[in-house]
């Protein structure tokens, strides 16, 4: 058995038992990732695929505990190569980050300019996605860390810790009915037509939670994204805005808006890192998880990524 049949067998449960979505992946011919299998299948002496005929039907039972292990061989050998990396380039290589756009347009830049202070000759590699698409990324290593609010946690395959917490802003034109009332209620904003994000991304779920708890029905009258997009639209009288605080910092260019917590309204959101379990970790991802907030050190990322971290469960 080798490598190549183990990357076979992994790539086609990845594109749905398609055996020439797999060949095509891995750059090769479907009758050689064919063969590949069933001379694993031989070796092994069980088989991995129920078929019909030439098609592969689904994963049989003996072939989950056999994928399990294949998972954990193949991580070992991603580990491997990072070791050598790590040892033979101790301060070079490429940092691949996964983020939503929120994260990437708000809150990473200080910490990634430091970092290339800290490191000038490691490059940065930015993936933009949705949370899941962050959390996916991070499983197929196309990513050594992840920074999102919404879904890390929900991977077993992933040891996420808290980063920072955040809250939920009302932006709005200076002459908005609601800009000069002093306190706003769930019950104001419902008679509002309100832009805000997309479901998946940047707290929603808790907004859609606050209003559903009091048994209102808003009026979700644009979703975005990107908070910049959310903010342009609230400028042109659309109506008003729900926006993560990160997205108002004070740089001049949010002097048009009135912008009010909503932490009261909607509670306090938490963003989390996330790295693959068990994955091995170059020093300069570590520092860059330090940058990014004080409640991470190697110490802590280290405990929780051996399962000695209670932080990763909150």
């Amino acid at each position: 058995m080798n490598l190549h049949q183990f990357r076979f067998v992994q790539e086609a449960v990845r594109r749905k038992l398609n055996l020439t979505e797999t060949a095509r992946a891995l750059h090769t011919s479907q009758p050689g990732v064919s063969k590949a299998i069933i001379e694993l299948e031989e070796e092994l002496g069980v088989e991995i695929f129920a078929r019909h005929g030439k098609r592969l039907k689904r994963v049989t039972e003996p072939g989950e505990h056999v994928l399990k292990s294949i998972e954990l061989i193949m991580r070992e050998v991603g580990n491997l190569r990072r070791i050598g990396e790590q040892f033979s380039k101790q301060d070079s290589g490429t940092l691949l980050i996964a983020t939503t756009h929120t994260q990437a347009r708000y809150v990473l830049p200080q910490p990634v300019a430091r970092l290339r202070e800290a490191f000038p000759k490691v490059n940065v590699s930015l993936h933009q996605g949705s949370p899941d698409q962050v959390a996916r990324m991070l499983i197929d290593e196309v990513a050594e860390i992840g920074i999102a609010t919404e879904s890390l946690a929900q991977y077993e395959e992933l040891v996420t810790l808290p980063c920072y917490e955040w809250q939920h802003m009302l932006v709005m034109p200076l002459d908005h009915p609601l800009a000069k009332q002093e306190h706003i209620t769930l019950e104001d904003l419902a008679l509002q037509p309100l832009i805000t994000y997309h479901p998946s991304f940047t707290g929603r779920t808790k907004v859609d939670q606050a209003f559903a708890a009091k048994h209102l029905h808003p009026r979700i009258a644009l979703e975005a994204i990107d908070s910049d997009v959310i903010k342009t639209y609230v400028r042109l009288g659309l109506g008003l805005g729900i926006v993560a605080e990160m997205a108002l910092k004070d740089d001049g260019t949010n002097s048009d808006l009135v912008a009010r917590p909503a932490g009261a309204l909607f509670g306090v959101n938490v963003a989390r890192v996330a790295f693959k379990r068990s994955a091995y970790l170059r020093n300069f991802v570590y520092k860059f998880a330090e940058l990014l907030s004080d409640k991470l050190d190697r110490t802590a990322i280290t405990q929780a990524m051996s399962g000695h971290h209670n932080d990763h469960e909150r």
